[in-house]
């Protein structure tokens, strides 16, 4: 262990660093800049969430149909990717980032913040099968850089970084059900230790608590939704047996097998897309919708269900499915993990949204399926479902483990332990799934921590 002259020679202290006069305005900007990015990012979800519903629900009932039928997907999808592609081939920023390259890179530029809303708003309300998280990401971190002028965002790009993180934090701290998610998350993603990793999650989580005070206060006052993730009513998992750990270990391994399989699908799609001129990327853009669209027709008529379910990001079928789960035959499960799975790959390395939503949906559809399993049950496969989905697709097991924790609410306690042990599992089976990373390259979701001058 370094001695404490030791950690002094090597940089500033923590107390140093949160009383530097430099930091503590630090933290009243990201105070103040948590505020509107939280009303923007509302406004953007509650819209999302309205067209969702007139897409899926109201639109159908008006031409006469109890739910959207089979074939609902294939106009949507088509008319997503023809709306998308002029987008990501000539707005500044392409659209945003492509889900499969994870969470990581640079902050989101304010001139790149109309593409990726426009963007988000042509994909996931007609059905994309990917989730709000990223793009929610990105507006926050473009949204918080305005306070900066152009030439400090220069001459100090450690500013950048702090506030573009803080503003993500703040657009996606009500998203995921609780701020201390998105807190956690820039913890596990700086991916480093000391007064540094401190001086970056205060104005995060600063900025996210406000935003999800934002989020709440006016999701009462304008009796808006904004369809977070969250699941109102979860199957009793209690203490986990011998037989929960049995069954739950090779199940998270497996789970983590289809998840690292989906985006390896998902980088060859994108290799695809992105090899071309922009005539060509337009055109495999609109193909890949397509695709997408396909598969969740193919869900509908081969079930007799609606293809919402295995559409969008899945927020509502992961409630439901928690919420019911001797309502899902064990061939409707396994339907929805192949066809929502298959649709989630092509998105992943195509069109624009957030990995992590519909991932949480597939496994629990796959945990769900193995509930029947003697000595197993629908509680202790829906908390092996959320823990090994989230390892596997994110890469922070921390963040993992504090997702699904509060996802099961007042379950969460006695289902720790093979949470905990889920995500290792999955975690370990996923790193070693994608082999060792190249010399130089920094880890999935991992960006480099700033310094504060």
């Amino acid at each position: 262990m370094p001695t404490t002259s030791q950690q002094r020679s090597s940089g500033p202290t923590l107390r140093e660093v949160l009383l530097h006069k430099g930091y503590l305005r630090l933290l009243l900007v990201s105070a103040l800049v948590g505020i509107p990015v939280s009303l923007a990012a509302f406004g953007f979800v509650s819209l999302e969430h309205e067209l969702q519903h007139w897409v899926w629900q109201s639109l159908p009932e008006t031409l006469g149909y109890h739910q959207a039928p089979w074939w609902w997907p294939l106009p949507a999808l088509l008319l997503a990717g023809l709306l998308l592609a002029p987008i990501v081939t000539r707005l500044p920023g392409h659209g945003g980032h492509i889900p499969v390259d994870g969470f990581g890179g640079p902050p989101t530029m304010p001139v790149a913040v109309p593409g990726v809303v426009l963007a988000a708003l042509a994909c996931l309300p007609l059905g994309v099968v990917l989730g709000p998280e990223s793009p929610l990401m990105a507006l926050g971190g473009g949204l918080a850089l305005l306070a900066v002028r152009s030439a400090q965002r220069v001459e100090h790009p450690q500013l950048v970084a702090v506030l573009g993180t803080a503003g993500s934090a703040a657009a996606i701290s009500t998203i995921f059900g609780s701020p201390l998610v998105a807190a956690v998350m820039v913890i596990e993603a700086a991916g480093l230790g000391g007064p540094q990793l401190t001086a970056l999650i205060l104005p995060s989580l600063l900025s996210g608590g406000l935003g999800a005070l934002v989020f709440t206060g006016f999701g009462h006052w304008t009796g808006l939704s904004i369809g977070a993730l969250s699941l109102p009513s979860v199957p009793r998992a209690g203490v986990p047996d011998p037989g929960d750990f049995l069954w739950g270990v090779p199940l998270a391994a497996a789970i983590a097998v289809v998840c690292v399989a989906g985006r390896t699908v998902g980088r060859g799609v994108k290799a695809f897309v992105t090899t071309g001129t922009a005539r060509q990327t337009a055109l495999r853009i609109v193909l890949c919708a397509v695709a997408v669209g396909c598969c969740l027709a193919a869900y509908a008529l081969l079930t007799g269900r609606s293809p919402e379910q295995v559409a969008l990001s899945g927020q509502a079928t992961l409630g439901a499915l928690a919420a019911d789960p001797a309502d899902w035959p064990i061939g409707a499960l396994l339907a929805l993990a192949l066809f929502k799975g298959l649709g989630w790959s092509i998105a992943l390395g195509s069109l624009r949204g957030g990995p992590i939503f519909p991932a949480l949906l597939l496994g629990t559809a796959l945990g769900t399926a193995c509930a029947p399993l003697p000595g197993f049950g629908a509680g202790p496969a829906l908390a092996v479902g959320l823990a090994a989905s989230g390892a596997a697709v994110t890469g922070l097991p921390v963040t993992s483990t504090v997702l699904a924790a509060a996802l099961l609410g007042s379950q969460a306690t006695d289902a720790m332990p093979l949470l905990i042990v889920s995500t290792v599992v999955a975690f370990i089976t996923a790193q070693s799934l994608r082999g060792r990373p190249k010399r130089g390259a920094a880890p999935a979701g991992r960006t480099e921590a700033p310094e504060v001058s």
